[in-house]
């Protein structure tokens, strides 16, 4: 049979100190997967990470990167397979062999290119099947964490050899919905169309314009082609159970959709005394999907200081308007702890589905009540568990009524309810979340050798 690997080679090399022999993990059960004992699981030679990116830009990167800082410190070997320089420090200084395909996101090139790239990015593909040809074992462990971005659904067909040993995240609804996030932007309105169905198609959901929702189309059907549910895929990771429905109608089986909870951890080490202070918080972009105007509307009908963490198109003509609200920039976690500190709620007012919302998670951590709209994954928690309250999206006299009940609250019942958020288990810290994926890897190579 004629060699087909690639012989292209447009990689970056970095190579490793020789990383310490895996050390044992802890038992660990997810309340959503079911598993053998955790010392009856085989554990990866070697994991490989493949991520648009080596730095931290965007939520799918941050947990890439927090994964493979988990996995050193418990010894598991570790390549970085970046779409971009994979320029990070850290990552050679942790012993983790970089891989980079040297490229920039879409944003960055000609029009032309992205539009070509965005489908089909031959040189990603090359990359990445060279790599397989060249360093596969029986007991190594593809991750892929983002590739919209520089890698396309090209990389898809470059894994398909080991199909039963990838293992794909889905951090967001890009695997199965067009635009990402099963909203149609230009009605304001949640989607529950089949993806790629004549409905979905034809129907002008993208913020941008129809043509480029139609060239989102030709992404999608490449996507579903190329990472076809024919082959054994180890399994699709949700960052919550709430993705099920979306990504079954998708397409995608239920027997391949696993549950492990994003990690999260507390701004403080200690419960803020949210019965003792006023405020309502935002974290996050300030545009208007996020829904940062309806909070200062909302607020403002209830006379509520709100603060403001972060950046984006809309800050400067909403702090011009605003000088009431407290806008603050981008913060880094003691930033963030720090405006936390005398908050009251948290409010995370997004128009568009959040399939976890880390933000919400790390304040009721933290002690911090949240408030939610009717769209976000979380609302079934915060109901059972009676930590916050939850609004129609765009419903601002709804999230004023919310606000109100909030400032309103006697101090012997916001204190409870403080407690209550502080002592939730919304989601998994750190070290469980790096059992939970490293309990998938056993069953991965388990089912894979059997």
């Amino acid at each position: 049979m004629a060699d087909t690997r690639p012989k292209a080679s447009p990689t970056r090399w970095a190579r490793a100190v020789p990383p310490a022999r895996l050390s044992p993990i802890n038992q660990f059960k997810p309340k959503s997967m079911s598993y053998p004992a955790a010392q009856a699981l085989p554990q990866p030679d070697r994991v490989v990470i493949i991520n648009d990116s080596a730095t931290a830009q965007g939520g799918s990167a941050v947990l890439a990167l927090l994964l493979v800082e988990l996995l050193r410190a418990r010894g598991v070997p570790v390549t970085f397979i970046a779409g971009d320089t994979g320029d990070n420090p850290r990552l050679a200084e942790i012993g983790v062999d970089i891989v980079a395909l040297g490229e920039v996101p879409l944003l960055g090139r000609g029009k032309l290119e992205a539009l070509r790239k965005g489908i089909d990015n031959p040189a990603a593909r090359e990359m990445v099947a060279r790599f397989v040809a060249e360093t596969d074992t029986p007991g190594t462990i593809y991750h892929v964490h983002s590739w919209a971005q520089i890698f396309s659904p090209s990389i898809f067909s470059a894994l398909a050899p080991v199909a039963a040993r990838t293992v794909v995240h889905a951090h967001d609804m890009f695997l199965a919905c067009p635009n990402g996030v099963y909203m149609d932007f230009h009605h304001g309105l949640h989607c529950t169309r089949r993806p790629l169905s004549a409905d979905c198609i034809t129907t002008h959901c993208d913020k941008r314009s129809y043509p480029q929702k139609l060239w989102r189309v030709a992404r999608q059907a490449a996507l579903f082609r190329q990472f076809g549910q024919a082959l054994p895929w180890a399994g699709i990771a949700m960052i919550h159970p709430g993705m099920t429905e979306p990504l079954q109608r998708a397409g995608y089986p239920a027997e391949r959709l696993v549950t492990v909870r994003n990690p999260a951890s507390p701004y403080t080490d200690h419960r803020i005394p949210a019965e003792e202070n006023a405020g309502a918080l935002f974290v996050g972009r300030v545009e208007p999907d996020k829904g940062v105007e309806d909070l200062i509307e909302a607020a403002r009908a209830v006379d509520m200081p709100v603060s403001v963490v972060g950046e984006g198109p809309l800050r400067e003509r909403l702090a011009a308007q605003h000088p009431e609200v407290t806008f603050v920039g981008w913060q880094d976690r003691a930033g963030i702890a720090r405006q936390a500190a005398h908050a009251r709620v948290l409010v995370m007012p997004s128009r568009f589905p959040e399939p976890f919302g880390l933000v919400a998670a790390e304040a009721l951590m933290s002690g911090l009540p949240v408030i939610v709209t009717e769209l976000s994954f979380l609302v079934d928690e915060l109901r059972a568990g009676d930590l916050g309250l939850t609004y129609p999206p765009r419903d601002t006299a709804a999230l004023a009524a919310c606000l109100r009940q909030i400032k309103n609250k006697p101090v012997a019942e916001m204190r409870a309810l403080s407690e209550r958020a502080r002592a939730a288990e919304i989601a998994l810290k750190p070290d469980g979340w790096a059992d939970a994926v490293m309990a998938l890897y056993g069953k991965t190579l388990a089912a894979s050798a059997a």
